[in-house]
């Protein structure tokens, strides 16, 4: 959680303290949600590891609930670490926006110099690092889950074509039974 000290003698702008307070709130509730997520669902796999029943795995709530499980992942891993780095951005602009020029120590008046201020060039800093960080990460979540997803479309398709070869070995023990061209049966006293 974030504790912001806002300047009471600076006007910022309004739209920077919504995005601030939005993405705090969410920041927050995605990871309530996923951890709340995780905490239901980590006795009922550690029960069901326990049971060596294939029928108590099936009648698994984990399970049934597996959209659930996954959204938590995406949740607190991709949309959570996103919120994260705006979070910092945005953070990073409250804190430093109101930085302005330098005061003159006499007359404690601030006199404006051409370009931009201090904390504005702060703030576009840590915007300029974090943007790219951002990208990468999106880049990299984006091969991670395409990666995950096309192994687990490789692991169906295996599991598919056994059961057609089982499927097609059973059609021909029961063609080989209809005509009679399986061996006589021995029979021992």
């Amino acid at each position: 959680m974030v504790e912001v000290q806002l300047e009471r003698d600076y006007s910022y702008p309004p739209g920077l303290l919504i995005a601030f307070s939005a993405c705090t709130t969410v920041l927050v509730a995605v990871h309530l949600f996923a951890l709340m997520i995780s905490t239901c669902i980590l006795p009922n796999l550690e029960a069901v590891s326990n049971v060596h029943n294939l029928n108590s795995v099936k009648e698994s709530p984990h399970e049934r609930m597996h959209r659930h499980i996954e959204l938590a992942w995406a949740f607190s891993t991709v949309i959570g670490t996103l919120l994260f780095l705006a979070e910092v951005v945005l953070l990073c602009w409250v804190k430093f926006l109101p930085l302005g020029n330098p005061r003159d120590a006499t007359d404690g008046t601030s006199t404006p110099e051409p370009g931009i201020s201090p904390g504005v060039a702060a703030a576009i800093t840590s915007t300029t690092i974090m943007v790219p960080f951002g990208l990468v990460f999106i880049v990299f979540a984006v091969h991670f889950y395409r990666s995950l997803v096309s192994h687990k479309t490789d692991r169906q398709f295996q599991e598919l074509e056994e059961l057609s070869n089982i499927t097609r070995l059973q059609n021909q023990l029961d063609h080989r039974v209809e005509t009679g061209t399986l061996p006589p049966a021995v029979h021992f006293p």
